[in-house]
């Protein structure tokens, strides 16, 4: 579905480097990282906001790296929701239907549609000024969902909102995804990570150093970094002595004089 290769920007200081992910259709896929990762810098060239020094963006089997961000059929819901202030709730969600023709007959069923999918026909005739979080973030997804993208980006949408509402939020965009759209999410939470995502890709320095599903980061990460980032705090440093040569899994971690069995595919060495 969304295919990224090796994909690398440079802005000052600041560097993404071969950074590689798929997304499959109809996944719900989480990219989980520090603020500074560059996370949204990875969403805006996905989009076509920035060009990336090197590597490509393919959606559904076409290069789309050096596309007009208008063609790419790919919706963006930023973190502050970047709804038009002048404008009215009604006309933000037609917004982009309006800009590629659509007829108003076809308008007209697509705001039924999104109106009783994200419960927003209370808000229509309303400027995005006087809407709560939550209001103006369903109105996002709504905007961003009118024209019936490909992909779903969202960028930290749930980290301005206050508890209650942020479950709200998680319940509507699992409805989305069972829904069949596809989505692409960035989060520094990980909590947030595993209620929403089928499979989590962890960014470290500019790139990507894992990529499984929520559960399997949690139990076999593959770093310190990794581990520390999903909460596990409790870290024994000591030595990896492989067992017999019949024994493919078994080794033994010691650890300040004491002895562990354990099943591992790592070879002998330092590890914690």
């Amino acid at each position: 579905m969304l295919k990224v290769e090796r994909l690398s920007k440079s802005i000052g200081r600041f560097s993404l480097h071969d950074l590689s992910l798929e997304v499959a259709r109809g996944e719900y896929f989480v990219l989980l990282g520090a603020s500074g990762m560059g996370k949204t810098v990875l969403l805006e060239m996905i989009t076509g906001m920035r060009e990336p020094d090197g590597g490509t963006i393919c959606l559904e089997g076409k290069d789309i790296t050096r596309q007009q961000m208008q063609k790419r059929d790919i919706g963006l819901v930023f973190q502050n929701q970047a709804l038009f202030p002048h404008l009215s709730v009604r006309q933000n969600i037609e917004y982009g239907m309006r800009s590629l023709h659509f007829t108003r007959s076809r308008i007209n069923q697509r705001m039924e549609e999104l109106c009783e999918q994200l419960d927003v026909t209370s808000l229509l005739d309303r400027k995005p000024g006087t809407l709560s979080g939550g209001e103006a973030q369903r109105v996002a997804l709504a905007r961003a969902l009118a024209v019936r993208p490909r992909c779903l980006l969202l960028d930290e949408p749930l980290c301005s909102l206050d508890t209650s509402v942020r479950a709200e939020m998680r319940a509507l965009l699992r409805r989305l995804n069972r829904s069949g759209i596809t989505m692409l999410h960035v989060t520094h939470d990980y909590e947030e990570a595993i209620s929403l995502a089928t499979r989590v890709g962890i960014m470290e320095r500019g790139t990507i150093v894992q990529i499984d599903s929520p559960p399997k980061i949690f139990q076999y990460p593959k770093s310190e970094f990794v581990a520390r980032f999903v909460g596990i705090r409790n870290f024994f440093p000591g030595r990896i002595v492989r067992a017999d040569a019949g024994d493919a899994h078994g080794a033994e971690f010691v650890s300040a004089g004491v002895r562990f069995r354990t099943l591992t595919d790592s070879g002998e060495g330092e590890g914690s």
